[in-house]
């Protein structure tokens, strides 16, 4: 070994960074967009050091696509040394936390499992049946029969007639909330990724490529292969007419802002932060503006 001094520095860091117990989450189910953080035990030092912090500003700060890194804490005090990852998640399942180097150690394959809101939550337990009645409340546990037997009766009849309409008008409304959260998290993962300094024309092909998926799911019309002029044409607008959107749903505006994609994204010239923030506050106008309709076809 040419250089033994490195090879016991390294076993040194090496047996100070090791995890002495498993990985734990706050809190233990992390959902998508919550705010969460990743705790590394790992063998106590011999004496209190200072803390190191990695900001969004260090040099060494991991990036990814689908989490976003607020801060990462290597404590180190005597009997108690761990790493702590503070962060939030933007999409549901197995997720692996970039390579960090902090402190001399180097953390690799860490992992984690994010929840979805949207996921089917197990069936509940009923509780055991309750104690007989005293014989005063036997008329209440009668007359209170009865009535849950006419309100079941009356309840099914309802169902019948008009339940089926309204499921299927309230299931038609909960995709639509669904689809504009969705576009909504979209919009503020882009903005952050901007502030990052992440390739712009990387995001603004997200912010067109996204933005065309959500307005096929709007109109029922297949935009993700059209071009900008093909917003502004007398078929689109008719072909919108015939699905009965909104007047606030302008194709004019969409023409300009595929245009304005389109010009940044191929003009070879470097891009103007200011220029896809612009492109982003018009995204969460429209978002804004067509969820507050309410006139969308069921």
């Amino acid at each position: 070994m040419k250089n033994p001094a490195a090879l016991i520095f390294f076993i040194f860091i090496s047996a100070s960074l090791w995890p002495q117990s498993e990985i734990y989450l706050i809190p233990k189910n992390v959902y998508v967009g919550d705010k969460a953080v990743l705790v590394l035990p790992l063998s106590g030092a011999s004496v209190n050091s200072q803390d190191i912090v990695l900001t969004p500003s260090s040099a060494d700060f991991p990036l990814h696509e689908n989490i976003d890194f607020h801060r990462i804490i290597l404590e180190r005090h005597t009997g108690v040394n761990r790493l702590m990852i503070e962060f939030t998640a933007f999409v549901p399942g197995l997720l692996e936390i970039p390579p960090i180097e902090i402190g001399g150690g180097y953390f690799s394959g860490l992992s984690f499992t994010v929840s979805s809101v949207l996921e089917g939550s197990p069936s509940l337990i009923l509780s055991g049946p309750a104690s007989s009645l005293a014989m005063p409340g036997t008329a209440i546990m009668f007359y209170g029969t009865i009535t849950a037997a006419i309100i079941f009766i009356l309840l099914i009849t309802w169902f019948f007639l008009k339940g089926r309409i309204f499921l299927k008008k309230w299931r038609e409304k909960y995709k639509y909330w669904k689809l504009f959260n969705s576009m909504k998290l979209i919009e503020k993962r882009l903005y952050k990724n901007v502030y990052k300094g992440e390739d712009k024309r990387i995001i603004l092909d997200k912010l067109s490529g996204q933005f065309r998926v959500f307005l096929s799911v709007i109109t029922g019309i297949n935009c993700r292969s059209m071009t900008a002029g093909n917003f502004e044409t007398p078929e689109f607008e008719t072909a919108l007419n015939s699905r009965r959107i909104t007047d606030s749903f302008n194709p004019a505006q969409l023409g300009n802002f595929f245009n304005k994609c389109d010009e940044l994204r191929f003009s070879g010239d470097n891009i103007d932060s200011q220029e896809i923030f612009n492109l982003l506050e018009f995204l969460r106008g429209f978002i804004g503006t067509m969820e507050d309709s309410k006139r969308l076809t069921a």
